[in-house]
Parts: C-alpha cells; sequence; structure tokens
C-alpha cells in the first residue's frame, strides 16, 4: 500500500486536507498545534477500470487498490529542537513513501498564518530546514557508530562513513538531501535510515476555488519558481481545502455532479494520488476472479513473480507462470473465457515485466 505523509506549517489546510480525504474527522480550527497526534487514514484509489471488469465478472466482492496518509502536528520554525511540538511526530513519517508537503497559496485575513503573511517560497524554506535539521540528528548518530567501527578497519564502515559525511555537510546547513547528488550506491547505505529529505515529495498548494479552474495565481507561480530554482524533482497539484471538505460530505453519486458544476474533471484527491503514483513510478494490475476483483499496486518495470509477492510472498517465492491478458482484451472480450477462446491469453513467465492494467492468474507451487 502507497504511503503519504503530510507535512506543512500550522493553518495551511492539513488537518483539512486529511478530513476530506479520509473522512476521519481529525480535529481542524483556526489556530496553531490543533492536530497533537499523527492521524492515520486509508482511502481507495479511483479507478474506472476496476468498475468494468466487475460488471464483466460479476465477483462477490471488488476491492480497489488503496492509499495510507498520515498527518502529523504542523511544523514550525525550531521542531527539529522541539518547538512547537512538532519534532515529535516526524518520526510517524519515516515510514512512509513519499511526502506530501501542504503549502498555503491562498490569502485571507480571517485564517491565521503562523508568521503573519503568506509566503509559499519563504514556507517550504521553512519545513525543508527543519526536515534536514531532523535527519541531521539520525545521520550524525548513525555516522559516530560508523567511524568507530570503520577504526577497527571494517571496510564496510569505512564505505557507510563516507557516504554519511557527505549527507552530513549539507544537512548541518539546513539543506535537504533533495538538492544533493548521491550515487545509488550511496543512497543505498543510507535507505535503512528513512531519512525524510531523501524522499520524494509532492506539493500540494492549497489555492482558492477560483484558481482551480481560472488563471494560476502569484502564490502557486512564486512556489513553482523557488522549486525550479533549486532544480528539485518534485511536482505540484493544486487543490482546494474547502472544495475538498464539500466533497467529502456528499454521497459518491453526487461529486461528479458537484465537479462538474465547479468546471472541475476530477478532485484533489484523484490528482493527489495519480501524482503521488507518477512520482513513485507506480502502476496498477488487476485480479478478476468469481469471488474477488482486485486492484494491486506495483512499481513499473516489476516482473510476474513480484506482482504476485504483492500478494503473498508464497506466490512469489513459488512462481510458475502468470496467465496474462490485457484489460482492453479482457473487457471485450467478455472475461476469462471469452479471452482464452480468442487466445488472447498468454502463459507468462519469471521474465516477464507486468504492464499497467493487466489482468493476471497467477499459477504457484509451495
Amino acid at each position: 500500500m502507497l504511503s503519504l505523509g503530510i507535512v506543512g506549517l500550522p493553518n495551511v489546510g492539513k488537518s483539512s486536507l486529511f478530513n476530506a480525504l479520509t473522512a476521519a474527522k481529525a480535529e481542524a480550527a483556526n489556530y496553531p498545534f490543533c492536530t497533537i497526534d499523527p492521524n492515520v487514514g486509508v482511502v481507495t484509489v479511483p479507478d474506472k477500470r476496476l468498475d468494468a471488469l466487475a460488471v464483466v465478472v460479476k465477483p462477490e466482492r471488488t476491492v480497489p487498490a488503496a492509499v495510507q496518509f498520515v498527518d502529523i502536528a504542523g511544523l514550525v520554525k525550531g521542531a527539529s529542537k522541539g518547538e512547537g511540538r512538532g519534532n515529535a511526530f516526524l518520526s510517524n513519517i519515516r515510514e512512509t513513501d513519499a511526502i506530501v508537503h501542504v503549502v498555503r497559496c491562498f490569502d485571507d485575513p480571517d485564517v491565521i498564518h503562523v508568521d503573519g503573511s503568506v509566503n509559499p517560497a519563504r514556507d517550504r524554506e521553512t519545513i525543508e530546514f527543519e526536515l534536514a535539521l531532523a535527519d541531521l540528528t539520525v545521520v550524525e548518530k548513525r555516522l559516530d557508530k560508523a567511524k568507530r567501527a570503520a577504526k577497527t578497519g571494517d571496510k564496510a564502515a569505512a564505505t557507510e562513513a563516507a557516504a554519511l559525511e557527505k549527507a552530513h555537510a549539507p544537512l548541518s546547513e539546513g539543506r535537504a538531501l533533495w538538492h544533493v547528488t548521491l550515487t545509488p550506491e550511496e543512497r543505498a547505505l543510507m535507505q535503512p535510515l528513512q531519512l525524510l529529505t531523501l524522499k520524494p515529495i509532492l506539493y500540494a498548494a492549497n489555492v482558492t476555488d477560483a484558481e482551480l479552474t481560472g488563471q494560476e495565481g502569484p502564490h502557486v507561480t512564486a512556489l513553482r519558481a523557488a522549486i525550479a530554482a533549486d532544480h528539485e524533482p518534485a511536482e505540484v497539484v493544486t487543490f482546494s481545502a474547502k472544495i475538498e471538505s464539500e466533497l467529502a460530505e456528499l454521497p459518491p453519486e453526487d461529486r461528479a455532479e458537484f465537479l462538474s458544476s465547479l468546471g472541475l474533471e476530477s478532485a484533489g484527491l484523484d490528482r493527489l494520488i495519480q501524482a503521488g503514483f507518477h512520482l513513485l513510478g507506480l502502476h496498477t494490475y488487476f485480479t478478476a476472479g468469481e469471488k474477488e476483483v482486485r486492484a494491486w499496486t506495483l512499481h513499473q518495470g516489476d516482473t510476474a513473480p513480484k506482482a504476485a509477492g504483492v500478494i503473498h510472498s508464497d506466490f512469489e517465492r513459488g512462481f510458475i507462470r502468470a496467465e496474462t491478458v490485457g484489460y482492453d482484451d479482457f473487457i471485450a472480450m467478455g472475461g476469462w473465457k471469452g479471452a482464452k477462446e480468442k487466445g488472447a491469453v498468454r502463459a507468462e513467465g519469471k521474465e516477464y515485466v507486468v504492464k499497467d492494467g493487466d489482468v493476471l492468474l497467477f499459477r504457484f507451487n509451495v
């Protein structure tokens, strides 16, 4: 399951976004530090293909893919040193796959800004500085241990220490590792540390309703410019916490009409999840049987055994083959029976790279 950690300053729309996405109803109010415990919510991934498969197969149940969102207390300057209670919750997002940084990009005198004014570029720097210092603490602890081991002649420890030294320099200046060129080997050595500023990052720009359908406002433009200036490989998704909150109150069958009335093609949730999938190089395959039609998430480039392992490690360990048919063929030919009769079902082995939309049936032996 894809897991996204939500960070940002207080009062930027983090909890409102979280509530709207998960219907978890975390308290949201117009004052800092409202969220003082990490909130975890799971939302399903909208995919029209899953509904179409269910129409063909008529299973007992349909199970969409899911995304986990982890929302922590708003961070402020000094959070890495315990200010604002933010640092106490950073550990809750170390295990997430990526970070969603919610940035306020709207003006409203009735909504307090913790720093007194709306400035997305400054706010971005504040959060990155605190995340970098939080990573610094982790790196220093590990670096000290690696150096001691290296003195005994441990070559692996010496290699690790060199990589950690490279990370330590920018972190000690409050610079996130997103802006540092690291080799794949160096990244692999630091992967167990689950450093926050090595995780892919996605910016969620909270804008006014009008900006979603009209011209991009100056605050979003400033945010994009700041990201581009740092050559940071990050995506920006605009959303309106207000609209998402209103959507969450509607029954599912009324949401499309509501979005259409606003001139919107999709909800912020959909765009956020799609951006997260793109950022992490993920896509979807399906299993389709009488008991269950289900969507599964895997990395682009993964082979059939890896896909089988997403379901259960036994499937990967005892993998024999994957009976495979493309989504379009499966729908057009009326399911497994029609696809087999027309020769559209292929037997794929261990080297097969699963494609987005593949419908798979695994054969294995354990």
